[in-house]
């Protein structure tokens, strides 16, 4: 795992990453209602990235890349 992740982060952006997936063929209220659980999710995630990358001196735009290569491409525990 990068110095610029932490468990923490990879966990919130998961979070962010479930409740849009979710969206997937919702219409009407209930796509409404599960928009606003992402929104929330996503708002979760990107406010402990910018926390993190702030108190840490580390660039923003390099914690959120690291953080959402980690969660949507890990490594192959095989190839390391």
């Amino acid at each position: 795992m990068s110095d610029l992740v932490t468990d923490e982060l990879i966990e919130l952006q998961k979070s962010s990453d479930a409740e849009h997936q979710r969206l997937s063929g919702l219409d009407g209220e209930e796509r409404q209602a599960q928009w606003e659980r992402w929104r929330v999710a996503a708002e979760r995630a990107q406010a402990a990235v910018t926390e993190y990358a702030t108190s840490a001196g580390l660039s923003r735009f390099e914690v959120e890349r690291a953080v959402k290569k980690a969660v949507r491409h890990p490594e192959d525990p095989a190839a390391a």
